[in-house]
């Protein structure tokens, strides 16, 4: 029996001696594999019963997947605009750096022949916020140098050197649990797991090293030395 089903009354003919035995009679070979097939899978907990028949195309997944892209593009479109808008030039040199970030992650991602699926996706969109907060955390202690009345480049330097320690340790930390989360996941986990650790990656050296040179090489150009050009509204006076 089975879920309280009867499936087969077989009689014992015979002694069975070699702890095995055999049940016989005029099935056919389909009905013997799927007899075979219950009687391996066992009894369930509870009872089956069927709540909801859908059917799902195959298209589902792609359809997804290309209203996530849709997403994220969006979603870089807005972060671009915002970091132009308060923060200037060095939004310019942000949204730079976070293009080269995203070539970098999909030419590591095509060089590994990864599949892109939705985890996939959301880790790559989870780690450009890492690289934006970077940024981010940059430009304020820039910001902070200028009004304090550094000259842009003392300032830039103070910048980096204030940000690169909480930008390491968030990074570090954000890497940690990709790691427990691609050694104790499975499949799609795993993929999530592995895209984010390479983004996060990518991301801390996109804004430590890719910012901090185009950054660099934009104020030694001597483009300007206004500082509202860099976000600053109302600095102090600027040492010479």
């Amino acid at each position: 029996m089975l879920d309280g089903e009867v499936l087969t009354n077989p009689v014992v003919q015979e002694a069975i001696t070699g702890g095995r035995a055999q049940i016989s009679g005029s099935r056919t070979m389909e009905e013997a594999e799927h007899l075979a097939i219950l009687l391996r899978s066992g009894s369930l907990p509870v009872k089956i019963e069927v709540m909801e028949n859908r059917t799902v195309g195959p298209t589902l997944g792609q359809d997804s997947k290309e209203k996530s892209i849709k997403a994220f593009g969006i979603g870089v479109i807005g972060v671009f605009v915002f970091m132009i808008l308060f923060y200037r030039l060095s939004g310019i040199v942000a949204c730079i750096a976070l293009l080269l970030y995203v070539m970098m992650l999909l030419l590591v991602m095509r060089y590994l022949n990864a599949t892109l699926t939705l985890p996939g996706i959301a880790g790559i969109i989870l780690s450009i916020g890492m690289a934006v907060d970077a940024n981010v955390l940059i430009f304020e202690r820039f910001k902070e140098e200028i009004r304090n009345g550094k000259t842009l480049r003392s300032a830039m330097d103070a910048g980096f050197n204030r940000a690169f320690v909480t930008i390491f340790d968030s990074n570090v930390t954000t890497l940690m649990a990709a790691v427990i989360l691609f050694y104790l996941g499975t499949g799609p986990i795993k993929g999530f797991a592995v895209t984010l650790a390479i983004g996060v990656i990518l991301s801390m050296f996109s804004a430590i090293t890719v910012t901090k040179f185009l950054l660099r090489f934009l104020i030694s150009s001597n483009f300007t030395k206004n500082p509202a050009f860099f976000g600053v509204s109302a600095p102090k006076e600027v040492n010479k």
